[in-house]
Parts: structure tokens; sequence; C-alpha cells
């Protein structure tokens, strides 16, 4: 009996458990209001989405983190405003003046240049360069301020289509008027890129103005109306970075006519650009070769104003400041020309400094063929003498017209130098003039150009003079020294040539009065240098 109760008790949690079952399994199974869907399918979807949930929550707040962590650390690492490196070597100076010529510009007799502390005057008369206010705001610092080219401004497009415009403040006699001083370096502005991208119409390549292996020029106009030139330097290992350097440190500080002007730069991530005042009259070269040349011709006092603006910042980069500055490239292409037919040299990208106390410096030789001083290209050796020489074959592409090298021609005419040198020594120094002038130098002042371009070239780097003599040699009224005349005939004869150059002549026609000028047939751009 007892057996019996136990086995009936025992079955009584089975009919229950079973009961229990297959009353959930019903439920489960019951239709819901959800679409008709079963229970089961309607929490296992809940579930699903549940779960789905939680791991989108974690997938943004995972990616809002490494954002975040990346912001500080690029923050940290390239900040907004980058200031180049800045030159200790160049030292504050008094423009000695002794070798300035009269209308040489130096601002309060003082010449700053770059450095990482600032300093105090060398005297205590002398002011440094007027800073402009650094305090000042920004007339709209909104940079969706519009720009406006003017329609009288060449080759520049209408309107910029970065953004819209309607107008912009007219362009005021200081180049950098109205424009805000963000510099560190103690000159000069610091624009952003998106300044110089509403300056060139968001870099057009209608704008482009020149191009080579270090960058682009572009031509574009400030918010204030200022035309500037804009050097953007490709990012080439490194190349940039140097170029950049070397521009600010060869000319940042410097100022003469004669010299185009930094107005400011641009620095932003791995970009650098230059900023540049606009010279709107060609180059050297496009004038004596290129497309200006087919339309118009200098004069021969055009030409001599060109030149001896270039001596003068020639000298003013030699003997002026310290260290003296060697350009390295000195050709007629990077001979700008104004309006006026005042000569600004430009391209500094290959400049060198040279200080105090060095004869010259070891560096691998760069430059333009048919221009580098053969002492230079033959040992790396580069000093003020080589700009002398370079300066030397432009004078001579002046007076003849001439390249420097070109293939096209005879094979003892294809060098410059050595046809020149020849036509010398066979006394026929009359026709080399160029043929395109339309009146030709008086024998005086042929002779003086001929003589002077013959110095600048000899072998001898020793024996060239410095540029502040080429200045004199040019600019002067008097006759040039018999005694130069007498060791120039001594030099061309040990190079087996004749005498010194002789002044008649040849072509039959009359000289042209010394202070006799003729317009150029160009009719719309009147010439008349001062």
């Amino acid at each position: 009996m007892d057996s019996g109760r136990s086995a009936t008790f025992t079955a009584v949690p089975d009919d229950l458990n079973m009961s229990s079952n297959s009353t959930l399994t019903e439920s489960l199974h019951e239709k819901t209001i959800v679409f008709g869907l079963k229970l089961w399918v309607v929490i296992g979807i809940s579930v699903g989405a549940s779960l789905l949930g939680v791991l989108l929550i974690l997938i943004v707040c995972l990616t809002i983190q490494s954002w975040i962590k990346r912001s500080r650390r690029t923050f940290k690492e390239i900040p907004i405003i980058q200031i180049p490196p800045a030159s200790k070597d160049i030292k504050e100076v008094r423009a000695v003046d002794e070798f300035l010529p009269n209308d040489f510009v130096v601002h309060d007799g003082l010449l700053l240049a770059i450095q990482n502390e600032p300093v105090e005057p060398v005297d205590k008369d002398v002011n440094q360069f007027p800073q402009e206010d650094k305090t000042r705001q920004r007339e709209d610092n909104d940079p969706s301020v519009p720009l406006h080219y003017v329609d009288n401004y060449d080759g520049i497009q209408p309107v910029s289509t970065c953004e819209q415009s309607t107008s912009h403040a007219p362009a005021d006699s200081v180049p950098l008027a109205g424009l805000p001083e963000f510099s560190y370096l103690g000159w000069g502005h610091w624009f952003t890129l998106r300044d110089l991208e509403l300056a060139t119409n968001c870099f057009s390549k209608d704008n482009i103005i020149g191009e080579g292996g270090y960058g682009v020029v572009y031509r574009g106009r400030l918010s204030n109306g200022t035309p500037v030139a804009i050097k953007k330097i490709l990012n080439n290992l490194g190349q940039a970075e140097r170029e950049f350097r070397v521009e600010v440190e060869a000319i940042g500080h410097v100022r003469h006519k004669n010299l185009v002007r930094l107005l400011g730069y641009c620095v932003e991530g791995t970009q650098r650009m230059l900023v540049y005042e606009y010279v709107n009259n060609g180059n050297l070269e496009s004038w004596l070769h290129g497309e200006l040349s087919q339309y118009s011709s200098l004069t021969w006092l055009a030409r001599m104003k060109i030149l001896l603006g270039t001596a003068k910042a020639l000298a003013y980069l030699h003997e002026a400041i310290e260290p003296k500055v060697v350009h390295r490239d000195i050709k007629a292409s990077n001979i700008l020309i104004d309006d006026e037919f005042n000569a600004k040299i430009s391209d500094f990208g290959l400049a060198k400094m040279l200080g105090a106390g060095k004869s010259h410096i070891a560096t691998r030789v760069m430059g333009t063929f048919g221009y580098v001083a053969p002492e230079y290209a033959n040992s790396g050796l580069l000093n003020e003498k080589s700009d002398v020489y370079s300066f030397g074959v432009v004078l001579l592409e002046a007076i003849t017209g001439r390249d420097p090298i070109d293939y096209d021609r005879p094979p003892n005419e294809v060098n410059l130098v050595d046809w020149l040198k020849m036509m010398v020594a066979n006394r026929r120094s009359e026709e080399v003039v160029d043929p395109n002038l339309e009146r030709r130098p008086s024998t005086k002042e042929l002779k003086r150009a001929l003589l002077t371009a013959l110095r600048c070239i000899d072998l001898n780097a020793e024996k060239r003079p410095r540029m502040d003599q080429v200045v004199r040699m040019l600019d002067s009224n008097e006759p040039i020294p018999q005694e130069e005349r007498r060791q120039r005939q001594i030099h061309i004869s040990n190079n087996s040539e004749t005498e010194p150059l002789r002044g008649k002549n040849s072509s039959g026609r009359s000289d042209a009065p010394e202070n006799e000028m003729r317009p150029p047939r160009h009719k719309n751009r009147p010439f008349s240098p001062k």
C-alpha cells in the first residue's frame, strides 16, 4: 500500500509538466495582432533588433571616440598656421652708401633680415622699417568675401567662380592696404589658401603666366584690388620647402626698385606659395625673342635702361647687404619689365647666401645653359662673379638680339659669347648690333656697352668688375678710362684677337644722337622711360 501511494505521488508532477509545456507551446504558437505573426516570431524579432541596436550604438561610440583622438593628434602635429624655419644667418646691417647709386631705395638706411628674435637697430638714430599695425582688424574676415576682377586688368577672368561677386575695394597706392598682417616673421603678410583661391579664380588655368619644374605662377587680384603674381611651389620631396625658404631668406626683407617685391606667403599643410607684386609688361626675353618682339622692338635706350636697372639690383644684392645674395640664375626671362620699362629681377629659387669672409661656396651646379659662368660650371665654386658673367651674357643678348645658344645658326655662331669675341677680333663690332633696332646706337654708346660686356664675360673671374663698377660703366657719361681700354686690348690680343673696338659705322648709317629716343611701334603701350 505504501509503495502504491508512492507511485501515485510521483506520477502527478509528470502530468503537470506535460500540461504546462503543452500550454506554453500553444501560447507561443498563438497569432498576435502584429501582422498576424506568431508570438515566438515576434519575440525573436524583438531580441534580434535589440542586439542589433546595441551593436550599432557601440560602433557609433567607438567611431566618435576614434575621430576625436585623431583630430586632437592632427591638431597637435599640424597647427593651422605654420611658420617656416627662419634663418639666423642674415644680420641687420647699415646700408653702405658708397655702393649705392642715387636712386637705390633703402628704407631709413637700414636693411632688416630674418631673425628668430627681435633685434635692436644698429644705430639708435636709425629706425626700423615701419611695421603695419598688427592689431588692425580685417575689413571683412569672412572667407566668402566676393571677389571681382576689374575689366581693364588684362587676362583676368571677369568673376571668380569660387564665390559670387558684386564689388571690391579699389586698389590702394600701398599694395597691401586694407589687408591684415598675420606674419610672425616680421615682414609681409600671411595669406590663407582661401585668400589665394579667390584671388586666382580657384587657380584657373586661364590665369597661369608661367610654369616650370619648380611649380606654377598665377596672376590674381587680392580683395583690395591689388594685382599680384602667386608662385605655387610643387611639393616634390621637400623641394617646395627648400625653395620656399630660399626665396623668403633671399628677398623677404630687401627693398629695391629693381627687385620684384615679395608681398607675403601662404603656408597651409603641404602648400607653399609666395605672393609677389605683379609686373605686367612681360620680361626681357619676350621683348627680344618672344611674341612681343613680333610687333614691337625695344629702342637702344630702353634696352640700356633695363640693363642698368638690372646692374643696380645686382650691385645691391652683392654689395649692400650682409650676407650678400648670389642670384645664380640671371637670364633675360628672369628680368621683368614694368610699364615704365624699369627692370625687376625675379625668381630667387636658386639663390645662395655668401657670408662675410667667404670668397666662394661649393654647391651643385645649377642655372641655365648659356648663362652659367665657366668656372662655376667646371668646379661648382660659386660667388658673386658668377652673376657678373651671367649679366654680361644678358648685356650681349640685348646688344645683338641673339639667344645665348642658338642651334639654328651656323656652327661658329651657335654660342653668342664665342661669336661676339670673333667679331670683335675681326674688327666687325659694328655688325653685331641687333638689326631689328629702328635707330642704331652711336659708336660711343656701342663701344661702351661692348667693352662693359667683354669685361663681365672675362674667363678669369677675378678680372671681372664688381656690379657697382658695372653700374658706373653703363651710367657714366664720361669715357671709359684709357687704362681699362688698354687692358681690354691686351686681353683680346692674348686671345688671338686684335685691336679694341673701332668707332666707324660699317653699315654707313649715321649715328643716332646719344640723348635721342624713339618710341617702339607698339600702339597700345606708349614707351616713356624716365
